[in-house]
């Protein structure tokens, strides 16, 4: 297996041909399509939360395919168990024992289809896994294949028979997406390209496989931040946790979310070194899903994406082109 560090342009080349080839098939979708893949380099978890129809289903299975990575789906419904998620026990008759059947978290890209229609015991199954990239079955640990990401859909509007999703669980994705509708011609440009295919299922090119993916995700940790961007940063997530309108705000681990977000936003664009814009421009994604506000908001309608705008116009900007501290 080949373990040379890949370069940050060179990542960044690799990048673009991922998006191209996912663009092939999710049609004008390009700033969301870069949060996701984003948070695939950063190693994290992505919630893609969006209406039916959207094309959430066909972003996972897409980037998959363009990774070269393996691919399971769950289609989380009330009935499903722990057990159908992590893997069980079975009893082999031929050498009277027990043997563990690994389930289908086992896998490189996991898609958590409609993860809010199942109860928290089985959404639990997944805390673990997405944080400690394990299960635990029968008092026994099974390590996850690397890479490991949970795509995870979920419908904001319908709520009946569903799960809202517990903070504890929320803080465990990295960012959330959505795409909301396409355009005029964004969507007659869907429907010619169904036509010119003549089948309904679209095939992506691979672009890179599982061990180049790791590489590539190693690339980020070469990204520098100035100290002075790193302050703005916290001060950005410390000032959701001031804002009158939130009961409890982003904790130090949406700190790292963004951090690792921009970094990797950094490298998409090419640089080594992240940006103020870079966090600004994340911020949303990375931290609205972590915001509690207060019940009396609902009634005025107030949005935790409004709350981390409203910050990012109250926090002020840094330049500085100092060198970051950890690199002296």
């Amino acid at each position: 297996m080949e373990t040379s560090t890949l370069s940050v342009p060179e990542v960044s080349r690799l990048c673009r041909e991922v998006l191209d080839a996912v663009g092939q098939v999710v049609v004008g979708k390009r700033d969301a399509l870069e949060l996701v893949l984003a948070g695939v380099l950063a190693g994290g978890h992505i919630l893609l939360e969006d209406l039916p129809g959207l094309g959430k289903t066909l972003t996972a299975r897409s980037f998959a395919q363009a990774l070269g990575v393996e691919f399971r789906r769950i289609q989380f419904t009330p009935d499903l168990l722990p057990a159908d998620v992590t893997g069980s026990l079975l009893y082999d008759q031929r050498s009277h024992d027990f043997t563990f059947r690994p389930g289908p978290v086992f896998t490189n890209l996991l898609l958590a289809d409609e993860i809010n229609r199942t109860p928290p015991k089985t959404q639990a199954a997944l805390l673990e896994a997405m944080q400690e990239r394990q299960v635990s079955v029968e008092g026994t640990t099974y390590r996850l294949p690397t890479p490991f990401h949970v795509l995870a859909t979920a419908n904001p509007i319908e709520y009946e028979g569903t799960y809202p999703l517990p903070e504890a669980q929320l803080d465990r994705f990295l960012l959330r997406v959505s795409f909301g509708y396409p355009d005029s011609d964004e969507e007659f440009d869907v429907l010619r390209r169904r036509m010119a295919r003549r089948r309904e299922e679209a095939e992506v090119p691979r672009v890179v496989d599982g061990p180049t993916l790791l590489r590539m995700q190693a690339a980020v940790e070469e990204v520098a931040v100035e100290d002075s961007v790193g302050r703005y940063l916290v001060a950005v997530v410390r000032a959701t946790r001031a804002d009158e309108r939130v009961l409890v705000g982003a904790s130090p681990r949406g700190s790292v979310a963004l951090l690792m977000l921009a970094r990797a936003k950094a490298v998409l664009a090419g640089r080594d070194y992240v940006l103020p814009e870079d966090v600004k421009e994340l911020a949303v994604p990375a931290l609205a899903h972590r915001l509690t506000l207060r019940p009396e908001m609902w009634l005025q309608r107030v949005e935790p994406e409004r709350v981390v705008r409203d910050v990012l116009a109250a926090v002020p900007t840094p330049a500085s082109d100092a060198l970051p501290s950890y690199s002296r």
